[in-house]
């Protein structure tokens, strides 16, 4: 099979729907299918081969983030050509009303189009706006996916139709292999912080807020920091007495992603809001590193309402830090956690994901037919997923 996949979010950038999609098309090529992904670019001479130059991004509000995407018709031109060379037997839209490639791709393309909805919001202007805008270009879509319940309602909620629930994947082998980031010191408890330092819902300041009340209790712990960001307002901003204890790694790979989540004893996602799954959630059980998250409604199913991973009360830093000291000074507490995950973390092998993206594109490579009732309960089933009442 011939995919088309479009990114709408800079290819430069680490995110949580920039790893899906090159995840799932890493796993689909090694499934024995053809895969072509369309994204905006920075730098094109990082790209793998299987990816396509979508244009340079430029910086937009969305999701309560700063987002870089592509639109414009540099940009409408680089997608009617891509998907006229490609040639596809399924094109998969991810975000299909991002403004930027994803939107133009639904305009533009032919043929059978599939729909992945990442994001969740309690309401949102643009998405409703954005229903009016695409209505013509979304009734081509023939199957849509939500990765989570959270971004299932948003689409019910601001589009109108369903989704088949599918789950943000991770390659677990990656990120269960040896091998340690060398900045992070073995010889002291750590705390692992992942996301752009910068975005206020990542929760970095409530992570430094807990921070004297967890040195008071583990007084040799240290923290790192990784992400993209502007690390000398980092810098300055930090508490002095905090200086010796944080160590800014900036922007790191995908795979010393991996190495720094199996290299420290506990992972934190202070999160505060606007995350509809948590990927990155799922790439530290795989890692085999406890997790600490806040109790976010996506969060608290990916960890099993703290099972899989320890909770704490979204934005409350005292709670953040008494949970963290716990588990710091207890290692069975977090081998108890680690044990569960990887039970839990098989669940998102894009190994076992893979086969339900590819039965939804088998069943809209079927003339006329969309994504049926039959297969969706096949896959909520399989998942234990409950419908959005």
């Amino acid at each position: 099979m011939k995919i088309g996949l479009v990114c709408p979010y800079t290819w430069d950038t680490p995110g949580g729907v920039r790893s899906h999609v090159a995840d799932l098309a890493l796993t689909l090529q090694e499934h024995g299918h053809t895969v072509s992904v369309l994204a905006p670019v920075d730098d094109p001479s990082l790209l793998p081969p299987w990816v396509v130059d979508g244009g340079r991004a430029v910086a937009v509000p969305y999701n309560g983030a700063v987002a870089r995407m592509n639109f414009g018709i540099k940009a409408a031109n680089s997608v009617r050509r891509w998907v006229r060379d490609g040639d596809f037997d399924v094109l998969h839209i991810h975000e299909p009303l991002a403004p930027g490639l994803s939107l133009l791709a639904c305009w533009v393309a032919r043929g059978p189009i599939v729909a992945t909805w990442h994001s969740a919001h309690v309401r949102s202007r643009i998405l409703s706006a954005g229903y009016y805008i695409a209505q013509t270009a979304m009734e081509k879509v023939r199957g849509s996916i939500a990765v989570s319940e959270d971004a299932r309602r948003t689409l019910v909620a601001h589009v109108g139709g369903d989704a088949v629930l599918i789950p943000n994947g991770v390659r677990v082998d990656a990120f269960a292999a040896d091998g340690r980031l060398p900045e992070i010191t073995s010889a002291h408890p750590t705390i692992l912080f992942l996301g752009r330092i910068d975005e206020p819902r990542k929760g970095l300041d409530v992570l430094l807020d807990a921070l004297p009340a967890i040195i008071a209790r583990v007084p040799d712990v240290r923290v790192y920091v990784a992400g993209p960001g502007d690390l000398g307002d980092q810098h300055e901003n930090l508490d002095p007495a905090l200086a010796e204890v944080v160590t800014f790694l900036g922007r790191v790979s995908d795979e010393d992603k991996a190495r720094a989540l199996r290299s420290v004893d506990l992972y934190v996602a202070p999160h505060t809001g606007g995350e509809s799954f948590g990927i990155v959630l799922i790439e530290a059980m795989a890692a085999e590193t406890a997790v600490l998250a806040s109790d976010l409604p996506a969060f608290r199913w990916v960890l099993e309402e703290g099972k899989s991973g320890a909770l704490f009360v979204n934005e409350d830093a005292a709670d953040l830090a008494a949970q963290a000291v716990r588990l710091l000074t207890d290692r069975s507490a977090r081998e108890q956690l680690t044990s569960a995950a990887r039970i839990r973390v098989r669940e998102f092998d894009w190994n076992t994901v893979v086969e339900d993206v590819i039965a939804v594109y088998d069943s809209v490579g079927m003339p006329g037919e969309k994504v049926t009732t039959d297969l969706r309960g096949q896959i909520v089933g399989r998942l234990g997923i409950r419908p959005v009442s």
